[in-house]
């Protein structure tokens, strides 16, 4: 089993378990019981719901531990047994979490004042905090979880308690009230500036509140600390229903807070109070799908350095400007054009050529072919591909997503569109199913783009993931997918690196909404500059607008461009579109000079539509009989 700082260097997103207590109570436990000591008297059951947190995809779980300190089971006269309760509780999550699983020693608040609030000094504090710790060492956790504190002075007694005995990682969560503070009034950029200075190895926040309060302190911490972050949010906030307390966020929603806890740069994430297996399930598929943290396929840094000398010496790499007409152009400094074109619904392609035949016939570089966007069922991006190819003859950009293959399928995959005569890729993450009208379907995610991309990178050195020699090596143009908006930037650019360092050689932005944004994004990846293309969105309706600010990952729609197509569409559906259409040919207009391509989606199909963006393009028309002729 790895050491728990193996993960805490190393770049995954982890999923913590949900709330213990409320499991406890749905399995016929009242509130008049202390929880803990059923470590004692009812192991079975606490391992029970240890088990349903594991298989539900929790990467951490906690012990049943969070009130067993002296003073709090003094209340139901066990303080004579918190030795016992804490070394069983150890041993019980150890049980259930196995080899793949960690398990975290909780460690709560000692429920009493410390000074200057109370009689209890810091270090009496610290000595309680010291008998609790001491036990679940004895018990075997691999690290300690401090959580749902207020009193940033009492969670530095409980960090001092464990760096005395031991050195094991500690993640150190606060609690705060729907104003956003601790019940002291202390903001997250205080505590988390105070845990930073103490040590902590990961500072959080978790209970008391929903994820949407969590999520603004999450952004408020990130910008204080270089720290990982942890966030374990309550199902919201309870409501009374006939005397008893349920909490109303439903998995779905909880997920999709997940997403955008990574987006703020949190690295852990799990639940609190009202949250069950059903909640870490959903919240394992969102992070597994916009982090993929197992079985990364990454090339070694000394491989992707020296990946030439890798290659075998019969095998002759096929050179950038050689792979394809899309790729000798991006290689010369050229600038690109290419539509995206939804594959069709059904097995009949014919309407779905037809309108392509429009774009090779108005010089048009490429079609791109999305692999299952939003996770919707169509035809095979691939399929659709070779049909474009063979059928139009106009080179195509195959989008090729991580989503619903095993390392094994998409290197089968990869290895047939070579022989099918397809060269050029853009290398995508993709969609969770849960996106999608099939939301119960798996998502692999075997490894993420960057991960793919090395994969690409290494077939086409004539080589398998293993090194081994495949023969003839694959010539495929790579691309990657970029997104300027990201609410993390710092951590696009990161992958963005990543990406580049495994051999990308061209990427491809969300839809553009605001240049601003894009130019910004664009100086910050000069060091690591490689051809970006521009998406290009032309909106057909506010409607249209709203949702791709609001349900498309990534893409931000301005509030004037909000408003603009608000405007127009109080004026009808050719007012709207018209408005829509200016304000894509000015977007490609004032980001030509940054960009040396563009990508333009047709909405709804409709590829006359994206064609009449072009026109901003002062030589789109001419460069088309240059093409020709550079064909002949």
């Amino acid at each position: 089993m790895r050491n728990f700082r193996d993960l805490l260097e190393s770049d995954e997103i982890s999923v913590f378990d949900g709330a213990m207590g409320t499991m406890l109570y749905e399995k016929g436990i009242y509130i008049n019981r202390s929880y803990d000591e059923l470590n004692l008297t009812n192991p079975d059951l606490v391992r029970e719901v240890h088990q349903e947190y594991v298989r539900a995809g929790a990467d951490i779980i906690e012990t049943n531990t969070f009130g067993a300190t002296a003073h709090k089971l003094q209340q139901y006269g066990l303080e004579g047994s918190l030795r016992l309760i804490n070394v069983a509780a150890a041993r019980i999550a150890r049980e259930a979490a196995g080899e793949r699983v960690f398990v975290a020693g909780a460690v709560g608040p000692l429920g009493l004042r410390i000074e200057p609030y109370g009689p209890t000094s810091f270090d009496e504090a610290k000595e309680m905090f010291k008998e609790q710790v001491s036990a679940l060492l004895d018990g075997g956790v691999d690290l300690f979880i401090l959580e749902t504190f207020s009193d940033i002075s009492e969670i530095r007694q409980a960090i001092r308690a464990v760096k005395e005995l031991c050195d094991l990682p500690i993640i150190a969560q606060m609690t705060i009230l729907p104003d956003g503070n601790t019940s002291f009034g202390t903001t997250p950029e205080v505590f988390t500036t105070r845990l930073d200075e103490w040590k902590a190895d990961v500072v959080g926040v978790n209970c008391s509140v929903g994820p949407a309060t969590l999520l603004s302190a999450i952004e408020k911490m990130r910008g204080v600390t270089e720290k990982k972050l942890s966030v374990q949010p309550n199902a919201g906030l309870p409501r009374d229903v006939q005397g008893r307390q349920f909490y109303m966020c439903s998995p779905e929603y909880m997920a999709k807070f997940a997403r955008r806890f990574i987006q703020a740069g949190a690295k852990f994430i799990g639940g609190c109070c009202g949250t069950t297996p059903a909640h870490i399930k959903l919240i394992s598929d969102a992070v597994r799908a916009a982090s993929p943290r197992k079985q990364r396929v990454v090339i070694k840094e000394s491989e992707a350095k020296h990946i030439d000398e890798l290659t075998p010496a019969d095998i002759k790499v096929i050179a950038p400007e050689e792979r394809s007409r899309w790729s000798r152009k991006i290689t010369f400094g050229e600038f690109v054009t290419s539509v995206e074109v939804l594959p069709p619904k059904g097995c009949d392609a014919a309407k779905t050529l037809d309108s392509i035949r429009l774009l090779k016939e108005a010089g048009v570089d490429a079609v791109n072919v999305p692999d299952g966007p939003r996770a919707q069922t169509r035809m095979g991006a691939q399929a659709t591909a070779v049909l474009v190819e063979r059928e139009i003859g106009i080179e195509a950009v195959l989008h090729y997503c991580c989503r619903d293959r095993n390392l094994l399928g998409m290197m089968s995959d990869l290895l047939g569109a070579a022989a099918l005569g397809i060269h050029n890729l853009l290398l995508i993450t993709g969609d969770p199913p849960k996106m999608g009208p099939y939301p119960d379907a798996t998502a692999v995610f075997d490894i993420d783009s960057i991960g793919l991309t090395n994969m690409v990178n290494k077939l086409n050195h004539g080589l398998d993931l293993g090194n081994n020699p495949i023969g003839k090596p694959t010539s495929f143009c790579i691309g990657v997918g970029v997104n300027p908006g990201a609410l993390n930037l710092d951590e696009e650019i990161k992958r963005f690196e990543w990406k580049v360092e495994a051999g990308a050689q061209y990427a491809i932005t969300q839809p553009v909404f605001d240049t601003e944004q894009l130019c910004e994004f664009l100086r910050r990846i000069e060091h690591v500059r490689i051809p970006i293309v521009a998406g290009i969105w032309p909106l057909v309706s506010f409607r249209n607008a709203e949702f791709l600010h609001n349900e498309v990952p990534g893409v931000r729609v301005t509030p004037s461009i909000m408003e603009r197509m608000r405007i127009a569409s109080e004026k009808g559906k050719e007012a709207a579109r018209d408005e829509g259409l200016k304000i894509a040919r000015e977007l490609l207009t004032d980001v030509r000079d940054q960009i040396q391509g563009v990508q333009v989606s047709a909405p709804f199909g409709n590829v006359r539509y994206a064609l009449e963006v072009f026109e901003a393009l002062e030589d789109f028309g001419s460069r088309k009989e240059a093409d020709a002729v550079a064909s002949d």
